[in-house]
């Protein structure tokens, strides 16, 4: 599979219109992840360096064919002192795929407070999800092959610390197996690539006999302090709800010192699996 270099070098085809390479894949359908990755991208080459992003909001429209790139057409909504704004549209044949909303923010001072990390057991003493995964099971050994290049270790349900009226929750480190360039910028787009792979899964673990069908709707992040991604993070996931053939998820990632990095809500469909 592709790596994370390749999947987030875009071509600039004219000036605010960047193109992203197709990359193969097991998927039937463009990896959601990629499509948010890409398109903040394509948003952060028509900013300024002083501008870092702090948040993203988008929408997945239709179903991406992985056979195929996409086009990413950049607006450039705003440029003030403070914040600036755009909005990218990922075009495939002619027909909006995906749209996204970025800000833009130099920083400032301000009040600081965050929620602790919750108690989990550190990474080391989990076991690599590739190492766990049986290859004849199919839902699980694609994932492994897709994702080959991304240290995943799920918190065994047993060694979550309890959560009393919390639905659904899932609790995953993750990391790049490589190191990946210093670039702030770059970590912070392949969070956003990262942070569609696991997450909807959370809703189903309140449903583990239930076969359903899942694809990301909508997705929003921010960004609230640095970090790598090719360091350990901890995705705290939990769905607060369910019904209606869709699932909203929610995520606080922390590094491995405790620093809430970034945050993410998602809806996604979670309808039951229909027949051929």
């Amino acid at each position: 599979m592709a790596k994370i270099e390749q999947i987030l070098e875009l071509e600039r085809i004219e000036e605010n219109i960047f193109r992203g390479i197709a990359t193969e894949t097991l998927l039937p359908r463009t990896f959601g992840g990629q499509v948010a990755g890409q398109s903040l991208v394509s948003a952060v080459r028509t900013v300024v360096p002083e501008y870092h992003v702090h948040s993203l909001h988008g929408y997945f429209i239709r179903p991406g064919n992985p056979t195929k790139g996409i086009v990413y057409q950049v607006e450039r909504m705003r440029d003030g002192r403070s914040f600036c704004t755009r909005r990218v549209t990922a075009v495939q044949d002619g027909h909006a795929i995906f749209t996204m909303s970025a800000s833009f923010h130099v920083g400032d001072h301000g009040i600081e407070h965050q929620d602790s990390m919750p108690t989990v057991p550190a990474p080391e003493e989990l076991p690599d999800a590739k190492d766990t995964l049986v290859e004849t099971d199919a839902d699980y050994a694609w994932a492994h092959r897709e994702w080959s290049d991304w240290d995943l270790r799920f918190v065994p349900r047993d060694r979550m610390a309890p959560a009393p009226g919390r639905a659904a929750r899932q609790q995953v480190w993750f990391r790049s197996r490589d190191a990946l360039p210093d670039d702030g910028v770059f970590h912070v787009c392949t969070l956003a690539y990262m942070s569609d792979m696991t997450l909807l899964g959370s809703a189903s673990v309140a449903h583990p006999e239930e076969k359903t069908q899942g694809a990301s709707l909508d997705h929003a992040m921010w960004f609230l302090r640095p970090f790598r991604a090719d360091d350990w993070l901890l995705y705290d996931q939990t769905s607060p709800s369910a019904g209606f053939g869709r699932a909203l998820t929610q995520g606080r990632i922390f590094d491995r010192h405790g620093n809430m990095v970034a945050a993410v809500v998602q809806e996604g469909m979670a309808r039951y699996l229909r027949e051929p």
